[in-house]
């Protein structure tokens, strides 16, 4: 029971942290266009500065377990996500936008926390990503861990030390994007 209960708490917290805005004007009922997200949201948090990319477990899309630690060696821009996360699923396009353009000298690795793991595969596929590839952790470990609501996104440099964290939706093709990136070259 009492698990029960604390995973309804949980399940609450995040949905309820997806939905909110950063700081964005809301539209008059009807518009046509969406308001583009900002360029850098209201929620850059540079408190954790030097901490060691956490070493949860998560999912790559054969299956393989994997941590941040495989990805060492270059800069790590970690994207926590849901399908379920209207935010988190504006930002998607622009993440695979980044990750094409920065190739090889940035992994952009977008985990998954839905708790519908067999979602995750259909919306890469509908959505043709060019770079991005689709990770999960089906145990939500980084966002409850962390204690971060979706969409949240970390950017380590090339040793695994976090430089920054984003929460809320963000445009990451656009230049204020790119100065934040090159903070951990």
């Amino acid at each position: 029971m009492r698990s029960t209960i604390a995973l309804l708490l949980l399940a609450t917290g995040l949905i309820g942290g997806c939905d909110r805005q950063s700081g964005q004007p809301q539209q008059a009922e009807g518009a046509n266009v969406a308001a583009p997200a900002p360029a850098v949201p209201d929620k850059l948090d540079r408190s954790h500065k030097g901490e060691a990319a956490p070493t949860f477990a998560f999912t790559d899309a054969k299956g393989a377990q994997r941590t941040l630690a495989d990805f060492r060696g270059k800069p790590v821009l970690l994207n926590l996500w849901a399908t379920w996360c209207a935010p988190c699923v504006k930002e998607m396009p622009t993440l695979d936008t980044l990750a094409v353009r920065e190739g090889d000298r940035l992994q952009v690795v977008t985990v998954s926390q839905d708790f519908e793991p067999a979602k995750v595969a259909p919306f890469f596929a509908e959505k043709k990503f060019r770079k991005l590839q689709p990770f999960i952790d089906s145990e939500t470990a980084f966002s409850t861990q962390m204690g971060l609501n979706l969409p949240a996104t970390i950017l380590y440099d090339s040793q695994g030390r976090e430089v920054w964290r984003m929460l809320g939706d963000t445009d990451w093709a656009g230049e204020a994007a790119a100065k934040l990136i090159a903070e951990a070259r």
